[in-house]
């Protein structure tokens, strides 16, 4: 009777409490109605939610007493009207266009991709290679529901699959996802191989296959190293998909394809088109505690490059106050929130916050990414390189991975390690040619090395690569980044003195 009252159920309140999330009744409910599109889930009292719940859009009313014209209440009574009166699909196809600031962070939700994971196949025809591709998904699963930039469906959803051969479009649709994961294992010699491939659901085309092996009498303990790497390879895959979507896409943007666009200029050290695609999401969608934190992130990164720092500096905190007031415990909004604390020139208010993006998210480079820039500015130069290390493990084909192996660079040349340094300089360069920074950074270190003629040579070719930015514009965007780089590092005023001795030996030359 009450599977039937779940199954028939338009909307399905969950409670979260420290009795609920114990309870296997209300753990297995909660997935069916999580699977039937109908989980509207709300904590009342403080507790951390079961794994796969834990990072799901979920209203906060521990604090609430009861009182009707509550904001966080009304927000709540919002979302369950939703559901009530149709599912939240059929809600955003038939409603009319709402206007920009109408919105809601629900609807928000729902743009998102999803993505399944189809049962992986075993190869080898052993029963003991059976039950680890079975456990591979779920963990995969359960890895990859760590992050909110993709929704995963829980394994009960295509395990129908298993023994049914469904053409791939035809899983898609009945599904309703945009990417399918599908995999297999088998052994080779004495290594374990698993085979993953992405595809797209419109069309059945592979977007992305990689291999995996793991020695077969190392396996137990490399289980989890496995399942990390696969979910992180994967979510970096669909973060450039999802980007390049988003980037081609001329107009009518959702305020989920706006952030993306916004976080996609950050990553690019695009300030001002960052805040106007910042701006954008949050007028699309103003209850958007991830929107506010990202535009909050474009703000801080005005600070120490623009002319006017206070300014910008009291338009991020106001954002970070929003996107906390909206979400306080999503861990996207703690990595954007942390680092946007870091770059306000705040780094131990924002530390905080990445060390609980990374535990909540520890396949997402991103949070390494926002973690080690904490760390550099607190000079903890060891702990930045290693963060810095882990993002460029797990995405190593990220759209910014010019930019994070030039703060590699800075990291290594305040650590004395210059030949690495340059190393690093000189990557970055190679994947982004006329990114100032690491230009500027040879140019220092070749300066410290006694090199004056190439450090010139160096500072020249940075400002001839960049004419669109404007000179007083590059000199504040060059000397912002080694603030940030030597934030709490005693040779900063020396590496500012040398940036500015070169850069006026270099005003008025020929880049030549």
């Amino acid at each position: 009777m009450t599977e039937t009252a779940l199954r028939d159920a338009k909307a399905v309140v969950v409670l979260w409490s420290p009795r609920s999330v114990v309870s296997r009744w209300v753990r297995a409910e909660a997935t069916l109605a999580d699977r039937n599109k109908t989980l509207v889930p709300c904590t009342i009292e403080p507790c951390d939610r079961p794994i796969m719940f834990e990072l799901t859009q979920t209203a906060e009313l521990s604090h609430w007493q009861g009182e009707p014209a509550d904001p966080a209440w009304q927000a709540f009574l919002g979302d369950v009207k939703q559901f009530v009166a149709k599912d939240v699909a059929a809600v955003l196809a038939a409603a009319p266009e709402p206007a920009p600031a109408q919105t809601t962070a629900l609807q928000l939700r729902a743009t998102r991709p999803v993505l399944a994971v189809l049962p992986f196949i075993n190869r080898s025809g052993l029963k003991e290679d059976d039950i680890f591709a079975f456990g591979m998904v779920e963990d995969i699963i359960d890895a990859l529901s760590l992050g909110r930039s993709i929704r995963v469906l829980s394994s009960g959803a295509t395990v129908a699959y298993r023994k049914n051969a469904v053409d791939v479009v035809e899983i898609a649709r009945q599904s309703n996802v945009r990417y399918l994961l599908e995999g297999n294992v088998r052994r080779v010699g004495e290594t374990l191989r698993v085979t993953a491939q992405l595809i797209d659901a419109n069309d059945g085309g592979i977007l992305w296959t990689q291999k995996f092996d793991r020695p077969l009498n190392e396996l137990a303990a490399l289980q989890e190293d496995l399942v990390m790497e696969v979910a992180a390879h994967l979510g970096s895959q669909i973060s450039r998909i999802e980007l390049e979507r988003a980037l081609k896409k001329p107009g009518d943007l959702t305020a989920w394809e706006a952030s993306v666009r916004c976080a996609a200029a950050t990553g690019r050290g695009a300030w001002p088109l960052a805040i106007a695609e910042g701006e954008k999401a949050v007028t699309l969608a103003p209850d958007s505690a991830t929107a506010h934190a990202i535009l909050a992130f474009a703000y801080s990164g005005m600070v120490g490059r623009g002319s006017n720092e206070a300014h910008w500096r009291a338009l991020s905190r106001d954002h970070i106050a929003r996107a906390l007031e909206l979400d306080a415990s999503n861990p996207t909004v703690h990595l954007w929130v942390g680092w946007s604390y870091a770059w306000c020139y705040e780094p131990e208010e924002g530390l905080g916050y990445l060390e609980q993006a990374v535990r909540a998210r520890p396949t997402n480079a991103v949070a390494y990414h926002g973690l080690g820039s904490a760390y550099v500015m607190l000079d903890r130069n060891e702990e930045a390189l290693a963060a810095w290390e882990t993002a460029e493990r797990l995405a190593p084909n990220s759209p910014s991975q010019f930019n994070l192996s030039a703060f590699m660079g800075c990291v290594l040349f305040k650590m004395g390690r210059l030949e690495a340094a340059l190393e690093r300089f000189d990557h970055s360069s190679r994947l982004q040619p006329p990114f100032y920074i690491p230009m500027a950074g040879r140019a220092v270190l070749f300066d410290r090395m006694g090199k004056h003629e190439a450090a010139l040579a160096e500072l020249r070719r940075a400002r001839a690569l960049n004419p669109d930015d404007g000179e007083e514009t590059l000199f504040r965007s060059t000397q912002g980044g080694f603030r940030l780089m030597w934030h709490r590092n005693p040779d900063q005023p020396v590496l500012l003195a040398t940036l500015q001795k070169l850069w006026d030996a270099t005003t008025g030359n020929d880049a030549s």
